[in-house]
């Protein structure tokens, strides 16, 4: 079983919140693999159970989101299926190149460390466009890491469905779902090698919401209130499905647990 290690010796986080407890998802595997086109509707989505409703970055000590996001998984011999269902009244994207900085649209993020070493682990983003920025960290930026923009998950499938109208202010829309298939064999690098997982292996992982505030000027949407200050110095919103405790995604230690099971949920 590829359990989490414990934290880099002589690395501890500085100066931050205590840990809050980290969240646990059980994925079944799946003979009949969902069709990536962004609808929610396949067979194996309805055999999987939803989360829990993501939370503030920095867990109970911030209020909870005011827009419910929550995911799902499965599994093959092939690949990890991800699911997830964006609650929003605005649908907004701009960035259409892939690797641009997809944060600084709303997205959905995947954070993944497949043998829970704190080290060598991989972030996929996704906006309402379905524009992708994937990356490879070989560890993380506090400690003087540097990601490997380069990196592409090229066997990656994804798609989004939106349930309203992209880009069009004084609508009101309902939200947007995202599907993506990981292959295994898109997270072999150099520095891991990542198996195929068998029934009871357990990943660290985590998902990450980024929500911009927005206005409308001349019949367009804009961020409101994007620059920094004082008292927010984080304009943008950070919605996770395992509590931080602090701003930041890359404390991989503070990450959830995702346990592969069979297709009966045995470990």
């Amino acid at each position: 079983m590829a359990m989490a290690a414990a934290p880099l010796a002589g690395q501890q986080p500085d100066s931050l919140a205590p840990a809050q407890p980290a969240r646990h998802y059980v994925a079944r595997y799946t003979t009949r693999p969902p069709t990536i086109d962004g609808r929610l509707n396949d067979a194996a989505w309805r055999a999987a159970p939803w989360s829990d409703a993501f939370v503030d970055i920095e867990g109970d000590l911030k209020p909870a989101p005011r827009l419910r996001t929550r995911m799902k998984m499965v599994w093959d011999s092939t690949a990890l299926y991800i699911a997830a269902e964006l609650v929003e009244p605005d649908l907004w994207a701009t960035l259409t190149q892939r690797d641009a900085v997809i944060f600084h649209d709303n997205d959905f993020e995947v954070f993944m460390d497949p043998d829970g070493d704190q080290l060598n682990y991989f972030e996929l983003e996704i906006n309402a466009l379905g524009t992708v920025w994937d990356l490879f960290l070989p560890k993380p930026y506090r400690f003087g890491g540097h990601a490997r923009n380069e990196f592409d998950m090229t066997h990656l499938r994804s798609a989004v469905h939106l349930d309203g109208t992209l880009n069009r202010p004084g609508d009101r829309d309902k939200g947007w779902t995202v599907e993506l298939a990981i292959p295994f064999e898109d997270l072999r690098q150099p520095e891991i090698a990542t198996p195929v997982p068998r029934s009871g292996d357990v990943w660290r992982i985590n998902f990450s919401r980024v929500e911009w505030r927005l206005a409308v000027d001349s019949g367009r949407y804009v961020k409101r209130d994007s620059v920094p200050t004082p008292e927010r110095p984080h304009p943008e919103d950070n919605w996770v499905w395992s509590p931080q405790g602090v701003i930041n995604m890359h404390i991989p230690e503070r990450w959830g647990y995702l346990e592969f099971a069979d297709r009966r949920g045995r470990r």
